[in-house]
Formats: C-alpha cells, sequence, structure tokens
C-alpha cells in the first residue's frame, strides 16, 4: 500500500484503538487528552515518513510514539499525574506500562462501546460518539452522515462527553448480571449506525458503506468475547449480513436506486448471505426471541428471489412476531406487502389505512402501489403526496418513476 494510502487507512482502523486503550488506562476524563494524542501520533507519522521512510512495522510505531506522548503529557500535567498515580497504586508515570497487546486492545474498544452507547446520553449522541470515538471517523464525516455541520457536532460531543464526566462514568466491563441490560443499548446504537449506513439521507456512497462496515465491525467485536457472544448479537449480526450482501446492486450504473425485484442476482454477496445464515442459526439459541432474531429471518427470506406464496406466509408470520416482540410503525408498515402477497391488495389497502401515517412517504408510496390497477386515480393521489414528502433525491426518482407509470392525465 502507498503511503499516500496507508495513512489514512491505519488512522481508521488504529487512530481509536489508541484512544480506547489510553481511556482504559487513565481513565475516561482522559479522553479529550486520548484523542489529542491520538492525533498527534497520526501528525507526527505525516511529517516524519516521507523523509525517513515507512517502518518496518508501521503499526507497532505509532503504538510506540502514542505511549511515549501520552507519558510525556501526563509529567508535564502535575494534577493529572498525581490524580493517575493516586489511582494506578501510585506508580509514577515513569513506571507504567501502557498496555498495547492484541487482547488489551479488544478489551479497551469493547469497554469503550458500553462506555458511549449510555442511556444517558441520547441515541444520536451515542452514535456520534461512536463514530469519533470506535470508528474514527472525523467531525466533517459525522456531520455529513448527519445532514448536519461541524459546530452542531462539536457541541453534541462535547455535552455528551461532558454528562458522562459528570456522571462519573467508568470504563469498565459490565459485570455479568447487568451485561443483557446494557447490551440493549449497544445493540440500538449498532442497529442506528448500520440503518445510517444502509439508508441514508446523504448522496456520499463511500460515507454509506463506511457506516456499515464499521456498524459490523463492532458487533463483531462483541461476538468475539465469550460474555457478549449472544444470540441477540448474532442475530443482529446476520441481519447486516444478508442486508450488506445486496449493497452493490441496490444502485445501477448511473447511481439510481435499483429496486428489489430489479436487482440483478450475480450482484449480490452470496458468501456474506452464506455468513448470514450461519449466524441466524446461531442466533437460534436460547430461550427467547429478539426483535434482531425475526428481522434476520425476514431478511433471510429475502435473500430468496422468488413470489412463492410459501416464501411471503413465512415473511408475513415473522412480521405478526415482530409487531408483538417490538411494536413500531414502520415495521407495520413494512408487513403491508407481506399482507398484499398472501390475501391481495384489498386486504392490504385495509391494513395500511389503520396506520394513518400522514408524514410518512413510505405510506403514500405503499398506497400508490396497493391502489394502482384498483383505482389509479387515488393511486396517483397517493403518490403525488409522497413525493412532497420524500426527502432524498433516491426516493423521489422511484416515486417519479411510479407516477410516470401512468398515462398522461
Amino acid at each position: 500500500m502507498k503511503q499516500q494510502e496507508l495513512l489514512p487507512h491505519l488512522f481508521r482502523t488504529e487512530y481509536s484503538k489508541i484512544v480506547a486503550v489510553l481511556c482504559r488506562h487513565f481513565g475516561f476524563d482522559f479522553i479529550e487528552q486520548a484523542q489529542d494524542i491520538a492525533s498527534d501520533t497520526f501528525l507526527a507519522a505525516m511529517e516524519t515518513w516521507p523523509f525517513k521512510g515507512i517502518p518496518e512495522n508501521a503499526v507497532a510505531w505509532l503504538y510506540t510514539v502514542a505511549k511515549n506522548k501520552a507519558i510525556n503529557h501526563i509529567n508535564r500535567d502535575k494534577f493529572f499525574a498525581d490524580k493517575v498515580a493516586k489511582e494506578l497504586n501510585h506508580k509514577t508515570t515513569e513506571e507504567q506500562e501502557i498496555d498495547m497487546s492484541g487482547k488489551n486492545i479488544t478489551d479497551s474498544q469493547l469497554q469503550m462501546l458500553f462506555t458511549v452507547c449510555n442511556p444517558l446520553i441520547t441515541q444520536e449522541a451515542q452514535i456520534s460518539l461512536a463514530l469519533r470515538i470506535l470508528c474514527g471517523f472525523g467531525i466533517d464525516e459525522i456531520a455529513t452522515a448527519f445532514l448536519s455541520n461541524k459546530e452542531t457536532i462539536n457541541k453534541r460531543l462535547y455535552r455528551a462527553k461532558e454528562k458522562l464526566r459528570q456522571a462519573n462514568v467508568q470504563m469498565v466491563f459490565p459485570p455479568e448480571r447487568e451485561i443483557n441490560h446494557r447490551l440493549e443499548a449497544v445493540l440500538a446504537t449498532l442497529y442506528l449506525l448500520f440503518s445510517e449506513g444502509y439508508y441514508s439521507e446523504t448522496q456520499d456512497e463511500v460515507m454509506r458503506k463506511d457506516l456499515c462496515v464499521e456498524a459490523m465491525r463492532l458487533t463483531a467485536l462483541l461476538m468475539q468475547n465469550p460474555q457478549t457472544n449472544l444470540p441477540a448479537v448474532n442475530a443482529l449480526f446476520a441481519l447486516m449480513c444478508f442486508h450488506t450482501s445486496r449493497f452493490d446492486a441496490r444502485k445501477n450504473e448511473r447511481g439510481e436506486v435499483v429496486l428489489y425485484y430489479d436487482q440483478d442476482e450475480t450482484r449480490w454477496n452470496y458468501e456474506l448471505i452464506a455468513k448470514g445464515a450461519y449466524y441466524l442459526k446461531e442466533a437460534a439459541q436460547g430461550d427467547s426471541i429478539s426483535k434482531y432474531y425475526l428481522e434476520a429471518s425476514i431478511a433471510y427470506w429475502h435473500t430468496i428471489k422468488d413470489d412463492s406464496q410459501e416464501k411471503w406466509q413465512h415473511i408475513l408470520k415473522l412480521y405478526h412476531q415482530l409487531l408483538e416482540v417490538a411494536y413500531s410503525p414502520i415495521a407495520a408498515l413494512n408487513s403491508i406487502y407481506a399482507v398484499s402477497k398472501v390475501k391481495g391488495k384489498k386486504a392490504a389497502i385495509a391494513e395500511a389505512e389503520k396506520l394513518q401515517l400522514a408524514d410518512n412517504h413510505f405510506y403514500f408510496t405503499l398506497l400508490g402501489e396497493l391502489y394502482t390497477d384498483i383505482d389509479d386515480a387515488v393511486a396517483r393521489k397517493y403518490l403525488h403526496k409522497a413525493l412532497k414528502l420524500a426527502k432524498t433525491k433516491s426516493d423521489k426518482q422511484i416515486i417519479r418513476s411510479k407516477v410516470d407509470q401512468f398515462p398522461a392525465v
């Protein structure tokens, strides 16, 4: 890998590890300094490597520089040095050994994951912190992901970190009795992070894929630990695999969205589908069924591209279970299409109109599709409503293509 490509790659993969290890060693209060030290480490590489060449072990070089910078920083800060010495068994900074082993890096990232995915802060703040601290995303990138600006994101990150500090949140792995409860917030954050990538309002294609990749990496991190390698985690990973398997087929060469039935199956990633099937089977263990297991099961049936009654009956049954386990208007809306495939359009219309999702363009798009060939005038009316509510270019493109199918009035 060329130098101009290597440093950005290493920043994405190693920045978060350095921050997590330093925070585990010195405490969450050290978060700002840890981020500065990680950034300074990469700045040092940028200034040094063009003249001295890339070190034989570039990652080890980064870790060594980061450790030295951390010790130098503590030595310069007498107040923090005294605090660290007190909390770390009165060791001086010279006596401290910052552990950059693979196991400690993994453990540190897991602890940081549970720290930033804390119900004390909003889910938007949790995702923003995860992107910044655990995924190495820049402020500009986070602002792009949230269709926001740098100032707003900086304020959100600052407030979130302050709230965690004021609550004296510790960077520790939850005790076994609390894991299931704490894991709910972690999985919810990873699910939202993945969803932001899979269905994003930003037009940045690279950004969208990166969000999905990072969500999968962090979920895989949970599966590597025996205490968090639980059915719900496996189910969420399976769900991510199934969705990501169709990523490349969802857009054509002009960047336009390709709907499910029009996708080229040869562009599906069957290795990811097989991996998803494996982890879905792993997720079937235990006595309880998570919403992630049911969503992953629905996604699995969508990897079988046929229109059989058996397929849609399975999907509709799964939706009924999902709505009992974790009702949401969006899940209810998604189930309506399965109703139309099993019971017909008129039955689906009756179910859809009960939802009354007046501010949701997907709702009116679905009604437009269901009324097509039953009452085209009503179908056209609903599609125009959907077009007014749609925010993204791709959504508007899909709705316009449906409107264009009708004869000109």
